[in-house]
């Protein structure tokens, strides 16, 4: 890999955002929306504080893989992906400068959604903030990558939008949100422990309730970083380089 490379392609993908405003308000600013909507909803701290962990996974990563996913689609189709890929360019370097360029995205979009939910809101965590906010970007970029990989089988904006049911909604369904994953049947329970958004509320859910830094935290988020990496690989591996 060549660093300059990867930078360059981040800072290519950065000059775009700066000239789609839209694009960049959904990511950054529609979490902590949908946050404040629950919240008043809820009517009340402590229900708050129940909901949100599994929220601030579940809200980061479904809006960058489908911001991801079809960002990347329009340069597949467009054949920006196609020039570029007969330069020499790695395919790791194009496709981490792309997980790069909507990290820093998602940085920005767990900042405000933390800083809201904390200030505001009145989300209420026993566990260290920094590491809140590091599992919540783990788990956008999660999504990043799986949209970088999503974006390959699609071949309008449409059916990458269509991929959100089969890459995105399982997940949310059987991460524990709606009901605590042990009391779910046997075999929706064994779905889920092979989804990694499930180990991503489980991590931020631990972080709210307990300030200890338990082995089994860690293991949440190394299988959330794993994960995150398979997926920029399936990507890279769906690139093909052609020649003038």
């Amino acid at each position: 890999m060549s660093v300059s490379l990867t930078l360059a392609t981040a800072r290519r993908i950065l000059s775009q955002f700066r000239h789609d405003p839209r694009t960049v308000g959904l990511m950054v600013l529609m979490p902590s929306v949908l946050l404040v909507l629950l919240r008043y909803m809820l009517n009340s701290e402590q229900a708050f504080s129940r909901a949100a962990p599994a929220l601030l996974a579940v809200f980061p990563f479904a809006i960058m893989f489908i911001v991801t996913s079809i960002t990347t689609l329009r340069e597949r189709t467009s054949a920006t992906l196609e020039r570029l890929m007969t330069l020499p360019i790695g395919k790791l370097d194009l496709l981490t400068g792309y997980a790069i360029a909507f990290g820093l995205v998602a940085v920005a979009q767990v900042c405000v959604a933390a800083a809201v939910s904390l200030a505001w809101l009145g989300l209420d965590i026993q566990g260290s903030v920094g590491l809140l906010l590091a599992i919540a970007v783990l788990d956008a970029l999660l999504g990043t990558a799986l949209g970088l990989f999503a974006s390959a089988f699609a071949r309008t904006e449409f059916q990458a939008v269509q991929f959100m049911p089969a890459f995105v909604m399982p997940q949310v369904l059987l991460c524990g949100l709606f009901i605590p994953r042990d009391a779910m049947t046997p075999v929706l329970e064994w779905i889920s422990a092979a989804l990694p958004l499930s180990y991503a509320v489980d991590a931020l859910t631990q972080v709210t309730t307990s300030s200890e830094v338990s082995g089994t935290l860690l293991r949440n988020l190394l299988i959330v970083a794993v994960c995150a990496l398979l997926g920029l690989i399936l990507g890279a591996a769906t690139l093909r380089r052609r020649t003038a």
